[in-house]
């Protein structure tokens, strides 16, 4: 989200972009590495060097990042396995209907949000709290956070999946 929130200011640093999205660095390069490949976002070189989107917010839809980063848009699998799953087992195909249905409707929504409409839909900074650096004697530890939501906590707190 920051180099969305950001994407006027040019490349914005890793550690930047850490610290703001409370994510360890390490794993915030493997991140940006499956997007530079997927050429979403690209890296710039130098003193002003960092990370920065390839295409406008408005151009890079949610459902091509979650696909990259997490696979199927749903936790019921593609759309293809489902078919099959609907064609060879009638006991359940119900079920298996409904689990398409759901996933139908999850990709829909994702296709048709952008990283702009996430912007658009409300202040980052109030939804998503930010740790807060103390320093106590020579040591910096962390604030630790509330409990938050488990929504893809992969892409939210930064944990594998």
């Amino acid at each position: 989200m920051v180099l969305t929130r950001r994407y006027t200011q040019g490349a914005i640093r890793i550690r930047d972009i850490a610290y703001e999205e409370n994510l360890p660095e390490k794993f915030l390069e493997l991140i940006l590495l499956e997007l530079k490949n997927a050429r979403i976002v690209e890296s710039v070189r130098g003193a002003k060097g960092g990370y920065r989107l390839r295409r406008s917010p408005a151009e890079i839809r949610l459902s091509e990042i979650i696909r990259l980063i997490d696979g199927p848009l749903a936790p019921f699998g593609d759309a293809d396995q489902l078919r099959t799953l609907i064609d060879r087992d009638a006991e359940h195909s119900a079920l298996y209907k409904v689990f398409l249905e759901v996933r139908d409707a999850a990709a829909k929504i994702l296709e048709n949000t952008t990283l702009a409409d996430l912007i658009d839909r409300g202040p980052a900074a109030s939804s998503h709290p930010k740790s807060i650096n103390r320093k106590i004697g020579n040591r910096k530890t962390r604030k630790k956070k509330k409990s938050e939501p488990t929504i893809l906590p992969m892409v939210v707190r930064g944990e594998a999946h």
